[in-house]
């Protein structure tokens, strides 16, 4: 198991690059799958996820080319089918989220698809319900072995319906997405998900042929093409917009100054006005976004004086993926603030690294944590601790980057998940930063 060694208390400065959005780069590399055709895919994120699901593909027959590190050519001429029933098949695919994202474009493609249980984080239940239903709604049928807590689909012809799915998931509705771009006729997918990376799905497959319209809203209305004449593409990743905002905490929590560059801001939604009400100035330079150096930053109220809440919702809401950074930040700011952790209900844990390290956070419950923010009177100091999940995790090396002293964290592979050289570009804007290899 792998570690951090971090002495924290100094200031962070320079110019930074988001990386690739990770949650993006599972749906397109997934989508390759549906064309026997080459497509290239550009600003891939270098991290374990994305590396897994490109070794699955391999696996699975898919010719996949390294132009260079962030841009990847692959061509789905011929699939091994047989590799999804082999045992190979189901522990890999078992150990990675997006493995789930294949279902879809199997499914309409060879009309037959596999879905492991997911893996990946542990932070809460993450159910396929949406999927399931969705699927079948298109005329696939499911059975499931509870003994390999594996699903098998089977369709004899996919069929174009109305569907309104029971909540606006995102890996829901690009899975029965891929699946419906085939479907016989119209589908409707009304209470989809609409958030900026699956709006690039949606492009993405329609410059492969589909038909699709209402991107980047709620309904989704797809007229089924053939899937013969799906034809390759090029297409390039969004900036990463966890990274954007985990860059902002950064330098609000360090008092540094950082230009994040090429932020595809206007697929940043809610993100920046959220950390700007936590105190945080910013100024948006085109397509990058600056931070100055901040001595102090206050949270402010709602209008009438009560505290402020901020919570996470589907998109255009706040994404759960940055609640857990907007609460470090909250640590050291001037006020109080309430976090309510909508989504997951095992997400706040990771408070109690933080109340160890010196932060004022009551846990209400599961779902609710309180924190008075210190104010950088009391900075947070120095601990040992292990990352729960990839974004616990880089919310917590922001904590010790910020803190007096040294912090150990241990469990970095779930940091490493989906964040690509995280130590090596921290040590670019300053950071005191080791990888501890055992």
């Amino acid at each position: 198991m792998n570690s951090f060694e971090i002495r924290g208390g100094n200031p962070l400065n320079g110019e930074v690059i988001p990386q690739g959005a990770k949650n993006e780069a599972l749906q397109i590399i997934a989508a390759t799958m549906l064309t026997k055709e080459k497509i290239v895919i550009k600003n891939i994120p270098d991290i374990q996820d994305v590396r897994m699901l490109i070794e699955l593909m391999k696996d699975l027959g898919v010719e996949v080319e390294r132009i260079h590190a962030n841009q990847y050519t692959f061509q789905a001429k011929e699939i091994n089918l047989e590799y999804l029933i082999s045992p190979e098949y189901k522990k890999k695919s078992g150990k990675l989220r997006g493995a789930v994202m294949l279902a879809g474009p199997f499914l309409a493609r060879f009309k037959k698809a596999y879905i492991p249980q997911p893996g990946g984080d542990k932070i809460g239940r993450r159910r396929l319900d949406t999927h399931i239903l969705g699927f079948e709604r298109l005329g696939a049928k499911y059975s499931y072995n509870e003994e390999e807590h594996f699903f098998t689909l089977e369709a004899e012809e996919l069929q174009g319906t109305y569907m309104l799915l029971d909540e606006p998931s995102v890996t829901g509705t690009a899975n029965i997405l891929m699946a419906a771009i085939v479907a016989k006729g119209k589908t409707r997918i009304y209470n989809a998900a609409c958030e900026p990376y699956l709006q690039q799905l949606c492009r993405l497959l329609n410059r492969m042929g589909a038909r699709i319209t209402g991107i980047g809203s709620n309904l989704l209305t797809v007229q089924g093409v053939d899937v013969e004449s799906l034809k390759g593409c090029d297409h390039t990743i969004l900036a990463d917009m966890i990274e954007v905002g985990s860059f902002i905490g950064l330098a609000a929590m360090t008092g540094g100054e950082i230009l994040i560059k090429h932020c595809n801001v206007k697929y940043l939604g809610c993100i920046p006005d959220t950390f700007g009400r936590l105190g945080i100035e910013m100024e948006i330079r085109k397509d990058d976004i600056f931070i100055p150096a901040q001595e102090h930053y206050k949270i402010k109220r709602f209008i009438g004086g009560d505290i402020l809440t901020i919570y996470d919702h589907p998109w255009p809401g706040f994404t759960p993926d940055l609640l857990s950074i907007a609460l470090v930040v909250a640590t050291q700011a001037k006020g109080t603030v309430l976090f309510h952790q909508k989504m997951f209900e095992s997400r706040l844990f990771f408070t109690d690294k933080l109340i160890d390290m010196g932060a004022q956070i009551v846990l209400c419950d599961p779902h609710r944590a309180v924190v008075v923010g210190l104010d950088k009177t009391f900075p947070l100091r120095g601990n040992v601790m292990s990352s729960p999940d990839i974004r616990a995790g880089l919310a917590l090396l922001i904590a010790a980057l910020s803190a007096q002293g040294k912090s150990i964290i241990q469990n970095i592979e779930q940091i490493d998940r989906g964040y690509q050289f995280i130590d090596t570009r921290l040590q670019a804007l300053g950071a005191n930063i080791t990888r501890i290899d055992y």
